[in-house]
């Protein structure tokens, strides 16, 4: 945890970490392969086990649950569905009555 000093000056890390990474980068400044292959290696176990981690939590839906969603999705695609249809037909009752009116259909 940082001190408020810390903090107030925009560091995360306490200042004993910090004088020890510095140290460390100062000495090698570019990590030869064999550190980039270890940083890579934990970073893709570490995934790996967050990800089995949330796989655990994944819960499969019951049959009845699945009918029950799948009911109400079909229901408002087709109240959707009907929705849409009205508001064309109006909007092109509209236009076809303000085409005749300024002359631009010939009936």
């Amino acid at each position: 945890m940082a001190t408020k000093a810390a903090l107030v000056n925009g560091d995360d890390e306490p200042s004993a970490k910090k004088s020890g990474l510095a140290k460390r980068q100062s000495s090698n400044l570019t990590p030869n392969i064999a550190e980039r292959a270890v940083g890579v290696w934990t970073d893709f176990t570490r995934f790996l086990t967050d990800v089995r981690a949330e796989m655990r939590k994944v819960v499969t839906p019951s049959r009845k649950e699945v009918e029950a969603t799948t009911t109400v999705v079909l229901i408002a695609v087709f109240i959707f569905g009907l929705y849409f249809f009205i508001v064309d037909k109006i909007f092109d009752f509209g236009l076809l009555q303000l085409m005749s009116k300024l002359g631009g259909l010939q009936h």
